[in-house]
């Protein structure tokens, strides 16, 4: 089964976020983020990308995971509702299917 790397851009910030900022990169190199060509990552967004992004990587369409338009390109919102219900904000993160890892 292929690999391939993800680019995740964060595309929105709806309220505050104490972590993220539009234009962030984060990048899902099969296994693992590579700390070195990422921004730092908030444990809720990546809990809430988890099992989209392990399908995604894997080759899965954005499409058929209900994610976007296109094959390799897809929309994921991480769960904080933001205000009145918390003091954050939900952050709209970009998915871009890379190269496939060899």
């Amino acid at each position: 089964m292929p690999l391939y790397k993800v680019l995740i851009t964060v595309k929105e910030v709806r309220g505050y976020c104490p972590v993220h900022k539009v234009g962030d990169k984060i990048l899902l190199e099969g296994f693992y983020i590579n700390s070195h060509a990422s921004s730092n990552i908030c444990l809720h967004a990546l809990t809430a990308m988890m099992s989209l992004l392990s399908a995604f990587s894997h080759g899965a369409s954005a499409k058929d995971l209900g994610i976007g338009e296109k094959d390799d390109e897809g929309t994921i919102q991480c769960p904080d509702p933001g205000p009145p219900h918390t003091k954050g904000g939900r952050v709209i993160f970009h998915l871009k299917r890379l190269e496939e890892i060899k």
